[in-house]
């Protein structure tokens, strides 16, 4: 849901190159979802403890800094600045922070009897189309 809404919220500001938005979301979203859980799946139990305690933190700092950032620009230049595009380093930081909580969820996966690197696979594919 997060890969999705934040997919929403970039297409609602473009107007042109809107495809290699799309694109873009797809990809890094798509490869970030389907890798956190997988590094959690192999990671195993080991971390899960870390994970499960830090994992919201991390993102919630992640995203606080992207919203301040955004909250600065909008009251200094007191228009809305939308760029001509999203940079891949602006992506790479979008994917960390949308599923670095899918990094915990792959730990529950070593618990479970089911192949993780199909589960992960499948949850890459499916985001990668939802956003």
């Amino acid at each position: 849901m997060d890969a999705f809404a934040v997919s929403i919220g970039l297409g609602s500001k473009k107007t042109v190159g809107t495809l290699k938005l799309a694109t873009m979301c797809a990809i890094y979203f798509g490869l970030f979802q389907g890798l956190m859980p997988l590094i959690g799946f192999i990671g195993g139990k080991g971390v899960l403890v870390f994970a499960e305690t830090y994992a919201p933190w991390v993102s919630f700092i992640l995203l606080l800094i992207i919203g301040i950032k955004m909250i600065y620009e909008a009251l200094i230049t007191g228009e809305e600045n939308v760029p001509s595009h999203i940079s891949h380093r602006a992506m790479f930081i979008l994917g960390i922070a949308t599923s670095i909580d899918a990094m915990a969820a792959g730990f529950s996966l070593t618990l479970l009897n089911v192949n993780g690197f199909l589960a992960c696979a499948f949850i890459a594919i499916t985001t990668a189309l939802f956003s």
